[in-house]
């Protein structure tokens, strides 16, 4: 017997209409490309979205055509997402940090008709269009008057796209699994696989998240640092419209005064973003005096955030800070590390015992941790093991077939992650897969160490890598970048760590470097940290 309930599509574009007829005079607050500070609301996103649609419907786009954005967090990003997705049309986030040749190889792989861009990148994509063989419009996300001149051919102004096209268009009709967005990995080791979004996995997720305790609700303004182009937004672009939270879009500009600018001048009450961009923003903070007047939380992801970095802004600044981990394969949030009941009366080391986990799944997300021969390890907090997770909003498969092995028969999705799983049901990252250094036979985690290190008030940041050893197989190296005007010696490092993780883990050397290289999604890239000091010779290699 089947239930008699009605069967209404889950369509993103059924978000952005909801929040235009009940949050309708919510704003959308957007520091432009061009500098001015841009308002709006949902109210009119909707309509402009419509518009977009219609443009794209006229232009010829169909059901299931790719069209990309090259493009920062702004209204009109917002925009062009729901009105991309909103004719069925597949919504392309191209990061433009990834190098030049994986852009063409993603924006080919893709398929792409139309590339809408900030004008930030169209010297950049002058010079990537004649190698761009499927993109017959581009898109300049700006006015006539600030067109660029760029030599980029069959170019048209955003806002003269969308002048004539009708903000009453009709969205189109179908099914709820039919794709809706494309974000492809950052691709450390071989090409960039796509990560291909459904309308049902989007809304899910959204609604999800809209769920979780600390994520986002009507009463907050939202800063989302973390790009549109990054792990699909982290769902804050169909989250807060869902729930009507104001949106503060910061676009190009990341640094810390003009964070910290939008964060007190709109009153922002949640932040979310990468460890990076924080640490940037305290900086910004210890030279000026100045204070985030109105934030209460922070949402963190992307790589873990350091012990220092998440005590400096609960005790000094009252934000409280909340992991959060997931993955671009996982529409992307997968746990969120909000403390349980009971555990808020906790002592502050106790808790913070608990912050620096990944925490726990959020509705929806199954996670399990095996060893090598796939066999369930237990949820003690102290096993080891290979993360997997499935659920609704997770990939089970990637773009055009590729990948394949990272998913087994039962759909669970191996997230290349080292975990643990404990009793409370916490998450705990402790390497990925590739990084993790084995010594002796066990396991040593390179980002608990990295996090202590970055403790150390001389140390911005911090790597660490397994360099080979003749008796223990590997050990691990700590590469430190100092702070700006800082002095250490590898012998105050060491004496910091002491104590601190068992004898066995603590690194065998040190090595200063005035440069910690990042991935195109701002995580350490140690791909080209093992190139450079992979030969490093240990002080201990000859014991």
């Amino acid at each position: 017997m089947l239930g008699l309930m009605q069967d209404w599509p889950l369509l993103t574009h059924k978000i952005i209409d909801h929040a235009a007829l009940y949050h309708g005079d919510r704003e959308v607050v957007t520091r432009t490309v061009e500098g001015p500070v841009h308002r709006t609301d949902y109210a009119r996103i909707a309509k402009r979205a419509k518009r977009v649609a219609s443009a794209l419907d006229k232009f010829g786009i169909r059901l299931g055509d790719r069209v990309a954005t090259m493009a920062w967090n702004t209204h009109r990003h917002l925009e062009a997402w729901y009105g991309i997705a909103g004719i069925g049309a597949v919504y392309h986030t191209i990061n433009p940090r990834l190098f030049p040749d994986q852009i063409v190889y993603i924006a080919n792989h893709a398929e792409d008709r139309v590339l809408f861009f900030d004008t930030t990148f169209a010297d950049a994509l002058a010079k990537l269009a004649p190698q761009l063989k499927t993109i017959e419009l581009y898109v300049a996300m700006t006015d006539r008057a600030n067109l660029p001149k760029a030599n980029i051919p069959n170019m048209v102004a955003y806002e003269d796209f969308i002048a004539g096209a009708d903000e009453n268009f009709a969205w189109k009709t179908f099914d709820e699994n039919t794709a809706c967005g494309l974000c492809y990995t950052s691709g450390t080791t071989g090409n960039p696989k796509g990560v291909l979004y459904s309308h049902r996995s989007n809304v899910l997720h959204a609604l999800v998240v809209a769920a979780s305790s600390g994520m986002v609700s009507n009463a907050d303004t939202i800063l989302p640092v973390v790009p549109m182009f990054h792990a699909n937004a982290w769902s804050l672009a169909f989250s807060a419209p869902m729930v009507g939270a104001k949106l503060v879009m910061p676009g190009p500009k990341l640094d810390g005064a003009s964070v910290c600018e939008l964060l007190n001048g709109e009153k922002v009450t949640v932040m979310a973003g990468v460890p990076t961009v924080w640490m940037m923003l305290l900086q910004y903070l210890a030279e000026t005096g100045k204070k985030p007047e109105t934030v209460k939380r922070l949402l963190v992801g992307g790589s873990a955030a350091p012990r220092a970095m998440i005590e400096t802004l609960e005790k000094t600044y009252g934000i409280d800070v909340v992991h959060a981990w997931g993955m671009t394969e996982m529409s992307p949030v997968g746990t969120l590390g909000t403390l349980k009941a009971g555990q808020e009366t906790l002592p502050y080391e106790e808790k913070l015992k608990i912050k620096l986990k990944q925490g726990r799944p959020a509705f929806s997300v199954e996670m399990k941790i095996v060893d090598d021969a796939e066999k369930d390890m237990p949820r003690d907090g102290v096993a080891f093991g290979r993360l997997k997770v499935r659920g609704p909003a997770i990939a089970n498969g990637y773009f055009k077939g590729e990948g394949k092995d990272a998913f087994d028969a039962e759909g669970w999705f191996d997230t290349g992650d080292v975990a643990t799983l404990d009793a409370e049901g916490y998450m705990t990252i402790t390497d990925r897969a590739k990084d993790v250094i084995k010594s002796g036979g066990e396991w040593i985690s390179s980002i608990e160490i990295e996090n202590l290190a970055v403790g150390h008030p001389s140390v911005a940041e911090a790597a660490v890598i397994g360099v080979r050893h003749p008796k223990w197989d590997e050990r691990p190296l700590l590469i430190v970048m100092l702070k700006k005007g800082e002095t250490a010696t590898r012998e105050d490092i060491l004496k910091y760590l002491e104590g601190k993780v068992a004898k066995w883990w603590m690194p065998d050397d040190v090595v200063f470097t005035d440069e910690i290289p990042h991935t195109a999604t701002g995580k350490i890239q140690k791909t080209t940290l093992r190139e450079r000091f992979g030969q490093h010779r240990l002080p201990t290699a000859a014991e």
